[in-house]
């Protein structure tokens, strides 16, 4: 069945949206829940995150094997690991910094990962977009930092820029240059699921050294042969997490990864707004006025913000 860009886009935004709402509340199950007669907690986030990219990798290559017409692969075996060495290092400053900045400050960072994936973009991958995309960036972010924000009380000891706001930054710079090198990807004409495969293949590579080196692995496999009713819990999530990325991957390779980190930016957003709509949530005057801008930013790109040419080497 083809379908028409537009109508792909919208396909690609709400699986993107329903398997990351389902892994969501799979995850907070799974780290915010206790098992066993001791009401033990699962603490160990890399090694789930590494049986997250097993699956996601098995995946991507059931799918290049259902899917192949048999054209070789052009993409270079180092941009494939730098890509997937990016990624996972974007995840982990990201995960890191929550042991000194507290989550909605993590969020609101988080948030910024459109700007960066442009700006790297621009500098380093020959990307072009006229103003009025700059301008719809800009507002999406602005309203998702407001609509997201929490006020809270700051001691004398909160600093404006720490190791956590360090973390946040090496985080959103990684993924900046993930968008850079999947551009590259993307020129040589990869496919969505090998993408997905190489990425996630590399970053078994480089966690593996971690889960080794921090016998984390070993901590990991313990939990689950004491509490066996979780490795359920961890397929499910797993699986929520390859059905994502199938879509996450096919947003990169038809749209771009600018468009990609727009949807997984505005995704928590959505996710927030929807249960306004739908259980009454209350919103703050400052959260309707988040809204309003991040409606008026996807307003302008999708009638004005269309048009990019890259730079001709």
């Amino acid at each position: 069945m083809n379908l028409g860009r537009t109508s792909k886009l919208a396909l690609c935004f709400i699986g993107i949206f329903a398997c990351y709402f389902y892994y969501g509340i799979v995850q907070e199950k799974i780290t915010r829940g206790s098992y066993g007669l001791d009401n033990e907690r699962y603490l160990y986030t890399v090694f789930l995150v590494f049986c997250q990219c097993i699956i996601n990798a098995a995946f991507a290559k059931a799918m290049l094997v259902l899917t192949s017409d048999g054209s070789p692969n052009k993409t270079p075996t180092y941009l494939s690991f730098l890509c997937g060495c990016t990624y996972v290092g974007a995840m982990l400053a990201s995960n890191a910094s929550l042991k000194w900045v507290n989550y909605p400050t993590q969020v609101l960072g988080k948030s910024c990962k459109p700007i960066t994936v442009m700006i790297l973009g621009v500098l380093l991958a020959g990307k072009r977009y006229n103003a009025v995309k700059y301008l719809a960036v800009l507002l999406i972010v602005s309203g998702v930092a407001m609509f997201m924000y929490k006020d809270g009380k700051t001691s004398a000891n909160d600093t404006i820029f720490g190791a956590g706001e360090f973390l946040l930054l090496v985080s959103l710079t990684l993924d900046g240059l993930t968008g850079v090198y999947q551009e590259k990807m993307r020129g040589y004409g990869t496919k969505a699921h090998y993408m997905m495969m190489s990425l996630n293949l590399s970053a078994l590579v480089v966690m593996s050294v971690w889960l080794i080196v921090s016998g984390e692995i070993w901590q990991g496999v313990s939990f689950c042969s004491r509490h066996p009713q979780i490795v359920p819990e961890i397929i499910t999530f797993s699986l929520a997490s390859a059905l994502g990325q199938n879509f996450i991957y096919i947003t990169v390779t038809e749209f771009g990864p600018l468009v990609c980190s727009i949807i997984t930016t505005t995704r928590k957003f959505f996710t927030i707004l929807g249960s306004v709509i739908f259980f009454g949530n209350a919103l703050l005057g400052r959260q309707w006025i988040g809204t309003i801008v991040v409606f008026a930013g996807l307003a302008l790109d999708s009638i004005y913000g269309k048009t990019h040419k890259p730079i001709k080497a």
